[in-house]
């Protein structure tokens, strides 16, 4: 390997270091090492130069902490970082930069670095409610007290709760659950709730589905005017027809309203400012 490679290799190891630094700040610490390790008058360079200077290297960075951080990496999360917190009484839905959703309860907050999509790790203090971009290259990691929740794609809610206790409920896909300075993992399937509390955790099932057997359509209405605070418009006619349907708990309300309308062969319009759904 040429010293031209060679130097483009450090240069790619120096610039993929993590971000407490600006790339201004990286530009001119390289150009300093540099300057040592490639000075352009020297005689022919052997292998083992090429060692010593990954070493400096290697030295420069730990020694000096620019770039690394003690304690293991998912642990230290944010270097330089985006803040999103709810202030107010309702949900909050926030896109993060990989497409992902949050609905955010109130008086959460989110926190993420800035390099996220390459970088999905994120903490939130309070609730949230995660639909994730599936992205097998880069596992989604949700950072609560103690507990790290790792997922692929899917969807599942993580309520921080007072004391360091955590409660993970998992509605779609996959989760694997871990705990600061633990070893073992646990592996969720949809329907199962992760609680952590006093230094135990435990998995127990919860309902994700509500059933409507044989009910009257405005129970339908009913429920989502209480769970997504829209309320329903019905032609009269339909106000006693009955229903026979199971729905996710965490299903996008379009969703819902899709699957009426398809079912009674009805039009529907969603209004979000009036949070009203028309159907005729």
């Amino acid at each position: 390997m040429n010293d031209k490679k060679i130097e483009d290799e450090l240069k790619k190891i120096w610039d993929e270091t993590p971000i407490s630094h600006s790339d201004s700040e990286k530009e001119a610490s390289w150009e300093e090492f540099q300057s040592k390790a490639f000075a352009s008058k020297k005689p022919k360079v052997k292998i083992w130069r090429y060692a010593a200077a990954a070493a400096i290297l290697v030295f420069a960075l730990i020694g000096t902490g620019i770039y690394f951080n003690r304690g293991p990496v998912e642990q230290n999360i944010i270097l330089a970082s985006n803040v999103i917190e709810n202030t107010t009484t309702k949900i909050k839905t926030v896109f993060l930069p990989d497409s992902s959703k949050v609905e955010l309860s109130p008086h959460s907050k989110l926190t993420y670095a800035n390099n996220f999509e390459t970088n999905r790790k994120i903490e939130i203090e309070g609730e949230g409610y995660f639909k994730v971009k599936k992205d097998k290259k880069h596992p989604f990691q949700v950072f609560c007290n103690e507990t790290t929740t790792t997922v692929l794609g899917t969807s599942f809610s993580v309520i921080g709760q007072d004391e360091d206790g955590v409660i993970v409920k998992l509605f779609e896909g996959s989760v694997q659950m871990t705990i600061k300075d633990q070893d073992k993992k646990w592996i969720l399937v949809p329907g199962e709730t992760f609680t952590y509390e006093n230094n135990t955790a435990v998995v127990t099932e919860f309902k994700r589905f509500i059933d409507f057997d044989n009910e009257k359509l405005t129970a339908v209405s009913a429920y989502i005017q209480e769970n997504y605070g829209y309320k329903v418009i019905l032609p009269q006619e339909y106000h006693n027809q009955r229903i026979t349907v199971r729905i996710n708990k965490k299903e996008d309300l379009k969703i819902i309203v899709q699957l009426i309308s398809e079912m009674y062969n009805l039009n529907f319009e969603i209004n979000d400012e009036l949070k009203e759904v028309t159907f005729q």
